[in-house]
């Protein structure tokens, strides 16, 4: 469930291109102005105000945007700017120039089937490379070989669970890997890179029940590195999505110091989707709200910003 709230009668997109343009003007940005209508918006919105602001003013709205913002706001803001599929290319591109694998690990383990074939699409049109060369050219062992198999391969979406191949493929997890020396890693990236979030789960459980800890523990234990956290985050996401990102943000926070960079990334792509039920995770799991945790660890505008994508504190 998403945390964006936007008004039951929206201004036309002509009226927000216009409240923006003179937000704009004159010494300094009314930056509250800004981030009141931007928050408040959906993709489809804020496309329309994108193209409104380029038709009457000759001029594209990102820039002007990248012009009167700065720091850590203008970051989330241009980012938010974006419908989901073009940030999420945008942010790959980022992280994999920036040979950040931990991050290109997190966005790509954790979008759907359907959303990363999109994806691929996507990325090819903005930057004239396929995903996949990007992947192979950035990635390593077998870390790439997950990470290009979970891209390329469709797997199903929906809650049906074949319980008998479940439990075989628990069995076929084990013999490859706590069962035997060495771990036969090309199983694990072909049973984690075909099968569904619900059809994984069941195969944990099965785990769980036939060798007495959970598959995350042998994962652990047989891999390592960029591999294992590939196929952690597959792992986690599939077993419950606002649980994992609830996770990532108390990880952007805790200890000294805060990840802006993952903060910011989490909430600008899960608000239009599931942020509300990562509220509730977040809630459950550190007896903290989210909104109360960004607060403390966010200041200005950007504090502000990113309240207004969360919603009402609870």
């Amino acid at each position: 469930m998403a945390t964006l709230n936007v008004p039951p009668v929206p201004p036309s997109p002509r009226d927000d291109a216009i409240a923006l343009y003179t937000a704009f003007k004159g010494f300094g940005c009314d930056t509250g102005v800004v981030i009141n209508i931007l928050a408040h918006r959906d993709a489809t919105q804020r496309a329309y105000i994108q193209h409104e602001f380029r038709t009457m003013y000759s001029t594209d709205l990102l820039k002007r945007l990248s012009s009167e913002l700065s720091g850590k706001l203008e970051t989330a803001v241009l980012l938010w700017m974006h419908d989901p599929a073009g940030r999420d290319a945008l942010i790959l591109r980022q992280c994999l120039t920036a040979e950040n694998l931990e991050a290109t690990t997190e966005v790509l383990c954790s979008r759907t089937s359907s959303q990363l074939q999109y994806l691929r699409q996507v990325y090819h049109s903005k930057f004239g490379v396929y995903l996949e060369h990007e992947i192979e050219r950035y990635a390593s062992g077998d870390h790439k070989k997950m990470l290009l198999a979970y891209l390329t391969i469709p797997r199903s979406e929906g809650p049906e669970v074949n319980r008998e191949i479940a439990e075989m493929d628990a069995k076929v997890l084990y013999k490859a890997g706590e069962k035997r020396l060495g771990t036969d890693e090309k199983t694990f990236v072909q049973i984690f890179s075909e099968r569904s979030a619900a059809h994984l789960t069941a195969v944990d459980h099965y785990y769980n029940s036939m060798y007495g800890h959970s598959l995350k523990k042998a994962v652990k234990k047989e891999t390592s590195g960029n591999f294992a956290l590939s196929l952690l985050t597959i792992l986690q996401f599939s077993a419950n999505p606002a649980k994992y990102f609830a996770k990532m943000l108390r990880k952007a926070m805790k200890g000294l110091g805060t990840d802006d960079t993952r903060l910011i990334r989490v909430i600008v792509t899960r608000a239009e989707i599931d942020l509300q039920h990562i509220k509730a995770e977040y809630l459950k799991k550190y007896k903290k709200t989210l909104n109360d945790a960004v607060h403390s660890e966010t200041s200005g505008h950007y504090r502000a910003f990113l309240l207004l994508l969360l919603g009402p504190n609870q």
